[in-house]
């Protein structure tokens, strides 16, 4: 059984780090989101939210945040190895629910 956690080592912490990603990795673009990656240390997958307050209040950009980081959590394995992944949130993904936010998920990671 493999652990579910979402240790300190598998988030991007510094706004450099996001920096990195954003401007030198690669985009997919999807109806709600926007997906960057780029090659990170060898060894384990990186992973960081953007949600700006034109996403919705606190409490719904909490929410979106919860759905990314438990999708990142339970299905880490469908998501490039080695890479550093940070996922920016379009306000329009504010009536999302859990499902929706795996679905399509899962299916820009598959382009990834």
């Amino acid at each position: 059984m493999r652990a579910e956690s979402f240790p300190r080592q598998h988030r991007l912490r510094r706004r450099s780090e996001f920096r990195a990603v954003q401007e030198r990795g690669r985009k997919v673009h999807t109806a709600h989101f926007l997906l960057f990656t780029l090659d990170g240390t060898p060894g384990e997958t990186r992973f960081g939210i953007t949600a700006s307050r034109k996403v919705g209040s606190a409490v719904v950009r909490n929410r979106l945040k919860r759905y990314l980081r438990e999708v990142f959590r339970r299905h880490r394995d469908e998501f490039p190895r080695d890479k550093s992944l940070v996922v920016l949130v379009k306000h329009a993904a504010a009536e999302l629910d859990a499902q929706a936010v795996t679905a399509e998920i899962l299916r820009a990671s598959r382009r990834l």
